[in-house]
């Protein structure tokens, strides 16, 4: 009786949650929208607004870290190392760009509003990052994965996953976190193994991972060795005080290497599935409706500018980087939106005191807003070009 009175209300939540999901997610298919709309949805609905079914949101978010660590596990297993050092001028040069220039826009609008410059740079590195998991789903459902864009989106996103761990660690600073010397001698060891790997992939080109033959046998030693190289890198990264999200993005980069993506993605797509929905539950978790209410113009308004500056920005880099206006307009619509990794730079700040509650959960319904928007304002871009193609 113990047992099931303590796992009846986790049984419940499971219920509810599958329900909502199998729901909106129909719906959402038969108007052509990615998932993660509906996970937010979920997320809302199962929050204090709305059907108060979730009470221990600190769980529900733990899950969701095991769903980005997953994510970037995937997303590394998409990249080609040696395909993404063509295109490194495009890939580095364009997100620094789009970060130092997202900054710069931000300090301009904070002096009007007296922010501080702690809160100005969190703010600028919230909006420059992009999602690359709605990105990635809108490249696939689009088939522009292997496109020229498709490529040089996926390079700039890659760019800017890998530069979000130093952008963690100028946020460290600006709170006034401070790393020991030791811990900065292990950073930077840490820094050099990962370099070495990098290397290592670009000589050989093709790896061979330990037991290879014996794994493609066995489906079981196959779900175990996936989990221990997604998690494994992940706990390699955490010891050496890096991001552990960038050493499951390494890991995957290992996996695209050996050429092993096919049987690892197959035993892992469940999990991805399970742990992703649940990272962007929680932050469904986290919005505030009546907050969204009262400050919904201002919120209406901040969503309009981030998308026409990203999309100029993102637009005008691309084209610089030797694509037709049409391909670059393209491309600065699929990265206009803000990313799932703003949320863990503004949680961040938030902890360390750099911003309030309040410009908090404007940053969270801002970033959750924007990714709801973005499949209809790619749709609306498309639609765009292939008028103007056909005027001309």
């Amino acid at each position: 009786m113990f047992l099931v009175s303590n796992i009846e209300p986790i049984i419940h939540i499971i219920s509810i949650l599958a329900i909502l999901v199998i729901i909106l997610s129909m719906i959402l298919r038969k108007l052509g929208q990615t998932y993660i709309i509906g996970y937010i949805l979920v997320g809302v609905l199962l929050g204090e607004q709305g059907l108060k079914v979730v009470e221990d949101k600190e769980s529900v978010e733990l899950l969701g870290e095991l769903g980005v660590i997953l994510l970037l596990f995937f997303i590394g297993m998409e990249i080609n190392f040696i395909d993404f050092l063509k295109r490194w001028k495009l890939a580095v040069l364009g997100t620094l760009l789009q970060i130092v220039l997202s900054v710069t826009m931000v300090f301009f609008i904070g002096y009007f509003f007296d922010w501080n410059f702690a809160r100005s740079v969190v703010l600028g590195f919230v909006i420059a990052l992009s999602s690359s998991a709605v990105v990635i789903k809108l490249l696939q459902d689009k088939n522009l994965i292997d496109t020229k864009i498709g490529k040089n989106v996926l390079s700039i996103l890659l760019a800017q996953d890998v530069m979000f761990v130093p952008l963690l660690i100028i946020i460290a600073q600006l709170g006034g976190q401070t790393q020991s010397i030791g811990n900065i001698i292990l950073m930077s060891i840490g820094a050099i193994i990962i370099v070495s790997v990098l290397v290592y992939i670009y000589v050989k080109g093709v790896i061979v991972l330990p037991f290879s033959k014996k794994i493609y046998r066995d489906h079981e030693l196959q779900v175990f060795m996936a989990i221990f190289l997604c998690f494994g890198c992940a706990l390699a990264t955490s010891f050496f005080g890096l991001s552990a999200a960038l050493g499951a993005f390494i890991g995957g980069m290992i996996i695209n290497a050996a050429k092993a993506t096919h049987w690892i993605h197959d035993t892992l797509h469940s999990f991805r599935v399970l742990f992703v929905s649940l990272f962007f539950i929680s932050i469904g978790l986290q919005i505030d409706l009546n907050f969204v209410y009262n400050n919904i113009w201002t919120i209406l308004l901040a969503i309009l500018v981030v998308y026409i500056t990203n999309h100029l920005l993102n637009t005008l880099i691309l084209k610089v980087f030797s694509n037709s206006w049409k391909e670059a307009f393209l491309g600065g619509a699929l990265l206009a939106q803000i990313g799932e990794l703003s949320f863990l730079i503004s949680s961040t700040a938030l902890a360390l005191g750099i911003i309030e509650d309040f410009s908090y959960k404007f940053t969270i319904s801002l970033i959750s807003l924007t990714l709801i928007v973005s499949p209809f304002w790619i749709a609306l871009t498309e639609k765009l070009s292939s008028f103007g193609s056909k005027k001309s």
